[in-house]
């Protein structure tokens, strides 16, 4: 019987892509680089910001990532939470599985997750939110759905995770967990759906 659902963030419960661009390229700006390219901003929208900012400036060596950490931590991100565009539906999903479901998140955000859930009032909905600095290993490492499971002291075959990236796809497989594809049927998933609502037909929300 399924007991927990736990859920991506970005390109599942928010569409981030624009925040994570105008983000990234304010880093990158400060510092006098240019902007990202596509490749850049997919690696980012899918990792989280240790190795993005790794990633990015790999070829800037005479910054170093310290003193890009120091820039980022000086600068909040809630400028920036405007650009996020909730899912449509998740609301009402939420509403729907709340009562039933014990409800989580296992994302690659750091400290910029509680103010997300905080900005869009949906802190109520998660009793168990891992990210990558509370995590003991972040994604694509098991440990995030390993401590959600241990939380709410549920087998792994009593949950099921909602991701949208071959990070989250990895993730579940390193975990051993049923992975939901949202909007990406090139995912080795057990399910696919377009929105939050088809969910709800899924076998496993009819045992």
């Amino acid at each position: 019987m399924l007991k927990t659902i736990i859920f991506d963030c970005d390109g599942v419960m928010f569409e981030s892509r624009n925040a994570n661009r105008r983000y990234y390229n304010f880093l990158l700006a400060h510092f006098g680089y240019p902007e990202m390219d596509e490749s850049e901003l997919d690696f980012v929208h899918m990792h989280n910001v240790y190795d993005s900012v790794s990633h990015l400036f790999r070829n800037h060596p005479q910054t170093s990532e310290e003193l890009v950490h120091k820039f980022r931590k000086d600068n909040s991100y809630r400028p920036f939470l405007k650009y996020m565009d909730m899912a449509p539906d998740l609301l009402e999903f939420l509403d729907k599985t709340s009562s039933t479901y014990n409800l989580a998140i296992a994302t690659n955000r750091t400290d910029t997750m509680i103010p997300l859930l905080q900005e869009f009032d949906l802190g109520k909905y998660f009793g168990k939110v891992m990210t990558a600095d509370n995590s003991r290993k972040p994604k694509p490492a098991a440990d995030p759905l390993l401590e959600i499971l241990e939380h709410f002291d549920c087998k792994v075959n009593e949950a099921i995770y909602i991701g949208d990236s071959s990070v989250d796809e990895e993730t579940a497989e390193n975990c051993g967990m049923r992975l939901i594809a949202y909007r990406n049927p090139t995912l080795k998933a057990a399910y696919y759906v377009e929105n939050f609502l088809d969910i709800l037909s899924l076998d496993p929300f009819k045992e």
